[in-house]
């Protein structure tokens, strides 16, 4: 007898009755300390088309890294998100999946974590659903407009809306301040996306999963005309749209046949992207049945998705194959534990100076927690960090740059330490 078991990052695990061990294996974490040598090195062309297979090539030093429970006197409701605005406070704010943001002091004496806003009705939550996503604007102490990314039922949709601060050192937001910009049909409960983050341009990007079920049955990561299996990329401070704009160097943004928002498409489940100091967008891309992947985001590009999963064919196209797919900067085989990555982001804190300047992420099922290193984005190493961190569900950083990660079986936000 067959077991699928869906997770809420989008996990999708088949499994025979013998298997009982996974639930355990894969959804409760076993504590927050560990250390790990190095798990393997590659340069990018060891890898196969065929079997994902990586080969070694040269020898990283073991890596002493811990996480600590970095708030110990307080626990949260499945944390998906950890931010900072940047209104001159120490101030730091944690997204709860039911739909409640909540903001505390940064300081790990924390004893309270007062709600900042509660949208609870508004959210559609379960599963992969949810309130997702966070993202104050650049201006904040001017405007206090921040973002947010939920899900919605009856219809389920995906929502991006504004909401106002009365005051930047406001504690509480009024949810009647909601301005919503962009909405748009889920046609199943999975493969959200949910990340909302401004780039170093200004513009606000949107990660949109591929519309769920499995195999991305209607296609959309392909179709450049859907929202879903995309990365989007929308200027807040124009109204041509309504409540935003197009940038004009958007690649699709003059193209009758296409969304002006896309910015990169070809991709089934972008749960967490972000911008290093080098302005590059990175993507954690959940994978289907074999492999997740790394991904190193440019204008229109296209991630192969569903064409292909990571390095390897997944579903032939209807017509010729486009000859503008991009492969995963990095790949890894759904074993040991393995089967869905949690995107991170590139180091620049200075609590561990051997990782700055790494891309760090996460398995969310295993816990295991990696620091990959490229100057190219071909030749790549990738060291494991950390044996098992927990549910890890997505990486913030604080106003000193220090790294941090949500727990979201435990409600614990961690820290990443020595």
């Amino acid at each position: 007898m067959s077991i699928k078991a869906i997770t809420p990052f989008g996990i999708c695990l088949l499994a025979t009755a013998g298997f009982a061990w996974l639930a355990n294996t894969f959804i409760q974490p076993t504590g927050v300390n560990g250390t790990a040598p190095v798990e393997q090195a590659s340069m990018l062309p060891s890898f196969t088309s065929k079997s994902g297979k990586l080969k070694p090539s040269s020898a990283v030093p073991k890596a002493a890294v811990n996480v600590v429970n970095a708030y110990p006197k307080l626990t949260f409701d499945a944390p998906v998100e950890y931010t900072y605005a940047q209104d001159g406070t120490n101030r730091v704010f944690v997204v709860e999946q039911a739909g409640r943001i909540r903001s505390f002091d940064n300081s790990v004496n924390a004893t309270s974590a007062p709600v900042y806003l509660d949208i609870r009705n508004k959210v559609g939550y379960g599963g992969e659903m949810g309130l997702l996503g966070l993202a104050f604007h650049p201006k904040f102490r001017e405007n206090g407009y921040f973002y947010v990314n939920y899900t919605k039922n009856n219809p389920r949709e995906t929502i991006i809306s504004r909401f106002k601060a009365a005051s930047p050192s406001a504690t509480t937001i009024d949810p009647a301040t909601e301005v919503v910009l962009i909405r748009f049909n889920q046609p199943y409960a999975n493969h959200n996306g949910g990340k909302v983050l401004f780039g170093p341009d200004g513009y606000l990007y949107i990660s949109t999963g591929d519309g769920g079920s499995g195999g991305d049955p209607q296609n959309n990561a392909q179709n450049r005309q859907s929202w879903l299996g995309k990365v989007l990329r929308i200027d807040v401070n124009s109204t041509e749209k309504g409540h935003y704009g197009i940038p004009a160097d958007n690649p699709f943004a003059k193209d009758a046949k296409a969304r002006p928002e896309i910015f990169a498409y070809g991709l089934r489940n972008p749960w967490r992207i972000s911008f290093d100091d080098k302005n590059r967008l990175w993507a954690g891309d959940v994978g289907q049945n074999e492999l997740e992947e790394v991904d190193i985001l440019t204008k229109g590009g296209n991630y192969g998705w569903r064409i292909e999963e990571g390095r390897q064919p997944y579903k032939e196209p209807d017509g010729k194959k486009p000859d503008n797919l991009i492969e995963p900067i990095w790949q890894y085989k759904h074993d040991d534990g393995n089967v869905s990555i949690t995107g991170g982001t590139v180091y620049q804190g200075s609590a561990v100076p051997s990782l700055k300047g790494k891309y760090i992420y996460a398995d969310f099922a295993s816990g295991r927690v990696w620091a990959l290193t490229t100057t190219d984005g071909k030749k790549v190493t990738n060291q494991e960090i950390v044996a098992r961190a927990g549910s890890i569900s997505a990486f913030g950083e604080d106003q000193k740059k220090e790294l941090y990660l949500c727990d979201l079986s435990s409600g614990k936000i961690l820290r990443l330490g020595r």
